[in-house]
């Protein structure tokens, strides 16, 4: 288990990173599973910035202020004041050396800068972190690979995954515990419905033990309560809420008997006033670890990139629709999976960074926008460095923040061990 913190090198067949976000998330990740180890001595290759249009690029990039601390797999959330608070993460590529965070710290868009804040009653990765109605937000699961060597809390589960839920409040900087999950899970998604309650679903603890159960947060009581079990278990999995108060999740990792590639194309619709679960239309195709699935204007649900299986990642895209199903829409200038992605106050959706083959190495640091109107994909340009398993997030004045992750500086060559950053940048549309 944890293996998957420390590479991204990919194997479908995954022992608990089958959604990583590579999340190995899957963040929360969007924040976050196991691939397999490489050799101290492979290194990561930056791929330059493809051509997805003959068009200038989109936008731009620029670097602002560095986060005091290095770190992956971590949670990044606006919050009502503008800021944006970092949590969690681990510190390495290096599997002996990783160590989860507890650390936290808020990036003030006015300024370029960051500074310190409370830190988590735990260290974790592979967390999910969610602003909550109240202002509050929800930091739920996550792993802490190494347990009780590494810092981690005395958790049951050996592949350190956590059930523990805290809750920061900006407005002392502070965290407070809020109850356990009724189950420890990583790779999980956390999607706020439109009640303001918190729907938690699926995860993988081992190669056999895939998670389908699924619970609710209540922000009023402080309470997880359990709900109806998916109808098939998962990890990591997509999950967005719908404009008509439920939930969707699709596609994902799903049981060992799907071996080789365990990957998922259903999706399951879930309803807040009878608690239970129904098989929506299914996808054009089986995708999961670090895909996208952002909710349009429009009310279709934009899928895209992942993992395809059998080392495959993938450039498609789809819309979905829970009444009608899933159409093909164009496809991203070039395959990727453990990318960020934002919808930004226009209603066109950001991909950036990620990789296009699993395991050698070839990072991204192109970013492309999908414009609904068109269905089609522009070039955005480039960060200045290509990154995986970082944060994206809209920012209030419409602009993007892109924090940490494994990232190196564009046409260089590094050790996988040096690659996690505490760099960030800015995208302006």
């Amino acid at each position: 288990m944890a293996g998957r913190l420390g590479t991204f090198a990919v194997v479908v067949i995954l022992v608990a990173a089958c959604g990583t976000n590579a999340p190995v998330p899957s963040t929360s990740g969007e924040g976050s599973a196991s691939p397999s180890a490489t050799p101290p001595a492979s290194t990561i290759v930056v791929t330059p910035a493809p051509t997805a249009s003959p068009e200038p690029p989109v936008g731009t990039w620029r670097s602002t202020g560095s986060m005091s601390v290095a770190r992956k797999l971590h949670t990044a959330t606006l919050l009502p004041n503008g800021q944006v608070l970092v949590a969690g993460g681990v510190d390495s590529d290096d599997d002996a050396s990783a160590k989860a965070l507890a650390s936290a710290e808020l990036y003030d868009p006015r300024t370029g800068t960051w500074s310190a804040t409370g830190s988590m009653l735990h260290p974790r990765a592979w967390h999910t972190a969610t602003l909550l109605p109240n202002g509050l937000v929800l930091v739920a699961g996550g792993q802490c690979p190494g347990l009780y060597e590494k810092g981690c809390p005395a958790v049951e589960d050996p592949s350190g995954a956590m059930p523990d839920a805290e809750l920061y409040d900006p407005k002392t900087g502070t965290w407070t515990a809020t109850g356990s999950m009724t189950s420890p899970r990583f790779e999980h998604t956390a999607t706020l419905l439109a009640d303001g309650r918190v729907l938690v679903a699926g995860a993988e603890l081992a190669p056999d033990a895939i998670v389908a159960s699924t619970e609710l947060y209540d922000p009023a009581t402080g309470r997880w309560t359990a709900t109806r079990d998916l109808l098939t278990g998962r990890w990591q999995q997509f999950a967005v809420g719908l404009p008509d108060g439920g939930a969707l999740v699709a596609g994902g990792f799903g049981p060992i008997s799907l071996a080789p590639d365990r990957l998922l194309n259903s999706v399951e619709l879930y309803s807040p006033e009878t608690g239970s679960w129904r098989a929506g239309p299914m996808l054009l195709v089986g995708r999961a670890q670090g895909g996208t699935a952002l909710l349009l204007r429009t009310g279709s649900v934009l899928i895209a990139g992942g993992d395809g299986g059998g080392d495959h990642m993938l450039a498609s895209a789809e819309l979905y629709d829970p009444a009608t199903g899933s159409r093909a829409t164009g496809a991203m200038s070039t395959t990727r999976a453990e990318f960020a992605s934002a919808l930004l106050s226009d209603g066109r959706a950001l991909a950036v960074g990620g990789f296009d083959v699993p395991g050698t190495g070839k990072l991204l640091s192109s970013a492309e926008l999908y414009d609904p109107s068109a269905g089609a994909w522009l070039g955005a340009g480039a960060m200045g460095a290509a990154r995986f398993d970082f944060g994206a997030t809209l920012l209030e004045d419409g602009r993007v923040l892109v924090t940490g992750g494994s990232a190196i500086a564009a046409d260089k060559v590094v050790p996988r061990a040096d690659a996690v950053s505490t760099s960030a940048e800015i995208y302006t549309p």
